[in-house]
């Protein structure tokens, strides 16, 4: 009855705590009520009943992002706050339960698993669960997999700018002395000669493909970080609402303003990658300040963690995936201004030498069967079903995709066809014909801004910017892809074709800890009786279970996303050990986990703890770098006269729409308890 009471108590002080976000309760309520009914490809999260938000259309007409947001909350907000408050209420949940199970005595049947919650809590905690707050979760699961993320300064001494060519000259905003020092564009050659003045700019040689982004922006900036395999790319963006560019001071290099700020993290190793947006209601940023990280720099800095709530975007709404699928962390276009790509005469053309960046990005060489994953359980959760579909392009002998990536994504639909100097064409469907029809707008717009003398007719001759058998070689003006060769390219990249496409899933899956996944296994396993004088908390023995492991996946020091599953029985010494005998793979997983204290409960008829990390690793630190396996440890409060079982099994946190990867190998060690003095293993 008290209990009873207790527990109605606690949960009208969760209620009472959101009271100002009745409806979002309401919301999440009418969410956990449909999370049993949801499955892969459903219209609902699996893991919290949200419904996942459509896609967005979006028109070449339509503003920027920058400032202009709908009034009401969009799909992605709602979903993401939904997702929030399901994952607070189950935390807040367990607290509840743990709190009421520490005011009632042990019981003889919870008593043991009560005790080993009690004697290792301090090292059972899952990766990035501090809190459920979107951005500081968000940032606390890139730590968890990349590392420490680093600022993003787009002044650093590293850091590039991004400038402006028409008609194969440099374009810079500047007073212009011959008309009371008004700013205007001054036009200069590859010697840095002036050519003329204009008052607007109207169309550039390199019109920008990213979308919903002004066309012919000027002075944005880029910033890159290199840590071993992780690369982290910082992108300050000029952007206008109207999507033009302008005269006002805002486009000088000189002025710190800009509209558009966004990271893309990856392992060049693993194929993960990770995107960052800055929030699309906020109309400035400036670049004199560094921004730091999601999450801040770690579980401990509370002020950086705050700050980033009010930085990001926390809806998520941006499909950074559609585009950066060719797996690598970049997309190489003209408008980047890399020697390779854009520039007639590649590293020897003089517009090269003098406007570009020279190989800022370098060259990668990407495969389709590499493994490619997104990190961010919030942004996979809303694309699971669209991510799941995605696929690359595989046409054997075609002059595109045997060199390039090719996916039924904007790599294909879009990067493509604007590459190659085509329209998207593909048989209609009811699903394919609006984004079909929207890419071609958007395309055309982009050929509305871009100068004549770009085209293969005009003296730049750099669009078609890629060529069969020559890349981005364009000094031989070989001929461009062919009709019929482009035809059967853009059918496959919509979706439209058959086995000639030969498609493969774009998006591989989460790998497994693990000696035949991703290559690492824990090791020297051994278990030690020790005797406790007096006893402690009833029990005369205690088990010490150990081994070694490193989390070595992707060569990142302080990758932190395996924990550990220890699953125990108990039986009496009247044996031999049978293999049978130990917990199933089912119960060391959890699949039917009942809690009784923390990380610890039930599991069939196992008694099952969750979450070990390393020794020392308490909850809510960051891991110190390690290059060699680390010790774990566990303490098993053990009884006279009977044998303990053990199965140990590590698992992944994907923080991805896969959720859980475990690993697969059998580890298995018993200790019999006998008492007996001068017995083996005890002191």
């Amino acid at each position: 009855m008290l209990r009873n009471l207790l527990l109605l108590v606690a949960i009208s002080v969760h209620t009472a705590a959101f009271a100002a976000e009745i409806g979002d309760i309401n919301l999440a309520v009418e969410a956990m009520r449909r999370q049993p009914d949801c499955a892969a490809g459903s219209h609902c999260d699996a893991v919290t009943g949200c419904l996942i938000p459509a896609p967005e259309l979006a028109e070449p007409e339509q503003t920027a992002a920058s400032g202009h947001l709908p009034p009401r909350r969009s799909s992605h907000e709602t979903f993401h706050t939904c997702r929030e408050m399901v994952l607070r209420f189950e935390s807040t949940t367990a607290t509840v339960r743990d709190l009421i199970s520490g005011l009632w005595p042990f019981d003889r049947a919870n008593g043991f698993a009560k005790t080993l919650e009690t004697w290792n809590r301090k090292n059972l905690w899952a990766p990035a669960s501090a809190t459920e707050k979107p951005i500081t979760k968000f940032g606390d699961e890139l730590r968890t997999v990349f590392g420490p993320v680093p600022k993003g300064d787009c002044l650093a001494k590293e850091s590039r700018r991004l400038s402006l060519e028409v008609d194969g000259n440099l374009v810079e905003l500047r007073p212009n002395p011959s008309k009371s020092n008004a700013l205007a564009f001054e036009h200069l050659d590859a010697l840095g000669r002036h050519v003329k003045w204009t008052a607007r700019i109207d169309k550039c040689d390199k019109p920008s493909l990213a979308g919903m982004v002004t066309y012919c922006g000027m002075n944005s900036r880029l910033h890159r970080v290199v840590r071993g395999p992780v690369e982290w790319l910082f992108l300050c963006r000029k952007s206008s609402r109207n999507l033009e560019l302008s005269s006002d001071s805002y486009w000088r290099e000189q002025d710190p303003r800009f509209a558009l700020y966004g990271a893309i993290g990856f392992n060049g190793l693993t194929g993960e990658i990770a995107f960052i947006d800055g929030r699309k209601d906020r109309e400035v940023f400036d670049w004199r300040q560094a921004f730091p990280p999601p999450g801040g720099d770690s579980y401990a800095d509370v002020e950086g963690r705050a700050r980033t709530e009010e930085l990001y975007d926390r809806s998520f709404r941006v499909d950074c995936f559609a585009c950066h699928d060719n797996k690598e962390p970049y997309i190489i276009d003209p408008h980047v201004k890399q020697a390779r790509v854009g520039y007639r005469h590649g590293w020897a053309d003089e517009n090269s030498i003098a406007f570009g960046l020279g190989a800022f990005l370098p060259k990668r060489k990407a495969r389709a069967d590499a493994p490619f994953r997104v990190v961010g359980s919030s942004y996979t959760a809303a694309r699971r079903e669209r991510m799941t579909e995605a696929k690359v392009v595989s046409m054997p002998g075609h002059p595109c995709t045997s060199c390039h990536v090719l996916t039924t994504q904007e790599t294909g639909q879009r990067f493509a066809a604007d590459a190659a100097g085509k329209m998207p064409t593909a048989i209609l469907s009811p699903e394919r014909a609006l984004p079909l029809l929207g890419q071609r707008k958007f395309l055309a717009a982009v050929d509305g801004h871009r100068t004549a003398w770009a085209t293969r007719s005009g003296g730049g001759k750099i669009h078609p910017w890629m060529l069969p058998h020559y890349g981005g070689d364009l000094s031989q003006q070989s001929p461009p892809v062919t009709d019929a060769e482009w035809q059967a390219l853009s059918q496959c990249v919509w979706s439209a074709g058959g086995e000639e496409c030969g498609y493969r899933p774009l998006y591989t899956a989460c790998p497994s800890p693990g000696r035949d996944s991703d290559g690492y296994s824990p090791r020297e396993f051994s278990a030690e009786i020790v005797s406790s004088t007096p006893p402690r908390d009833g029990f005369d023995r205690v088990i010490r279970l150990r081994w070694k492991y490193l989390n070595g996946y992707g060569q990142v020091p302080e990758r932190d996303d395996v924990r550990f599953h220890v699953a125990i029985k108990r039986e009496t010494l009247s044996r031999a050990v049978r293999i049978k005998d130990f917990p199933s793979m089912a119960e060391v997983r959890g699949d039917r986990f009942e809690a009784i204290a923390g990380e610890v409960g039930t599991s069939g008829s196992a008694t099952l703890l969750k979450h070990a990390s390393f020794i020392d690793h308490r909850k809510w630190m960051d891991p110190p770098p390690a290059s060699t396996p680390r010790d774990y440890a566990i303490e098993v409060p053990a009884s006279c006269g009977e044998r303990y079982l053990f199965r140990i099994l590590p698992k992944r946190f994907c923080f991805d729409y896969n959720g859980i990867a475990y690993g697969t190998e059998d580890h298995l060690i018993h200790a019999d308890v006998a008492c007996a003095p001068r017995s083996a293993g005890m002191r």
